[in-house]
């Protein structure tokens, strides 16, 4: 009877050994891969099952019953994360199971630059090989409406950053960011403002930012820049600035603003029509906002370019025609 049972104990645990070994070679042994790297996203809501499916369908070839069985044993089975992943050659069961349960995703990344127009931001969208295209040829009221914004007219109201995102996401999703970030930072400066200012609502805040960013060749120059315009607002002077005049143009635009187009009215016409246009001409950093919403005391009217970035800012129209002279050859009005 004894020796029965020691020979039942030596076969158990004989068995236990064996299956422990296998299955640590199971968790343990390099999965084979398709390639050097494979490449798979985890949709939100995915279990285990379907995530071993994806892997599966990638190119990854380890059977789903034990990623899902170490799960379980893990108990991580429901701590999937959702995102684009990479693998790489000589990953184990066990490496790649706590790679799904950290979320630890590929990541791509797109800049928006101070100063583009929301077309440009659409063509950087559009060109981007990481990204869903979901908005692509979508009309730009349309795109507002998926991403949750009131507005209809897109024009400025997305933060010029750098953004990371997993790969294979939706392009709605990165603009919606985009637009959640500009909504902040100016509820933030608006809040922050300087008395007096001649803005009824931060939009009209935003505008003028945006007019500071394209009229400014040299940080320095933003506040003093955004001074100027709000003092000729102040004053029922006409902004006349020219980047108004080229947005309102519109893609024929050819680099050669000409006097008949100072002179040709445009809702965007800052020559011929008084106050603030009616939108955003572009995409304005940070710094263009605080300046349009802290603008120095100055009496400047009026600003010239020098031709080295940096402008001269004059009070009066006979200090700025003398400016003109001494630094441009053909002046702007």
């Amino acid at each position: 009877m004894r020796k029965h049972l020691l020979k039942l104990f030596l076969f158990t645990a004989i068995a236990v050994l064996l299956l422990t070994a296998a299955a640590a070679w199971i968790v343990l042994a390099p999965v084979a891969l398709k390639g050097e790297q494979v490449d798979f996203t985890i949709v939100p809501g995915s279990s285990m099952r379907v995530a071993a499916r994806e892997l599966a369908a990638a190119g990854v070839e380890l059977e789903p019953w034990v990623l899902i069985l170490l799960g379980k044993l893990m108990r991580v089975d429901t701590s999937i994360k959702a995102g684009s992943y990479e693998i790489l050659a000589g990953i184990t069961p066990l490496e790649l199971l706590k790679k799904l349960t950290r979320g630890d995703v590929t990541q791509a990344e797109v800049a928006f630059i101070e100063g583009w127009t929301f077309r440009q931001m659409r063509e950087r969208i559009d060109a981007h090989p990481d990204l869903r295209h979901d908005t692509q040829d979508l009309p730009e009221a349309e795109i507002m409406r998926l991403i949750g914004a009131p507005e209809e007219v897109a024009e400025g109201l997305f933060f010029p950053d750098t953004y990371f995102f997993a790969k294979r996401s939706s392009d709605v999703d990165l603009l919606a960011r985009a637009y959640r970030s500009m909504q902040q930072h100016l509820a933030r400066a608006w809040q922050e403002r300087a008395a007096e200012l001649p803005y009824e609502e931060p939009y009209q805040a935003l505008i003028m930012a945006s007019i500071v960013e394209k009229e400014t060749g040299r940080a320095d120059d933003r506040p003093l820049v955004a001074g100027v315009f709000v003092n000729r607002l102040r004053q029922g002077m006409l902004l006349q600035t020219d980047p108004t005049v080229i947005y309102g143009i519109g893609e024929s635009f050819d680099g050669n603003l000409r006097k008949r187009d100072l002179r040709t009215d445009t809702p965007y016409n800052t020559y011929t029509r008084p106050g603030l246009p009616p939108t955003p001409i572009a995409m304005p950093g940070l710094a263009s906002l605080q300046a349009a919403l802290h603008p120095p005391p100055t009496e400047a009217l009026y600003f010239v370019a020098r031709g080295d970035g940096s402008s001269q800012f004059s009070p009066t129209l006979d200090e700025h025609n003398r400016a003109v002279r001494r630094f441009q050859k053909g002046g702007r009005p």
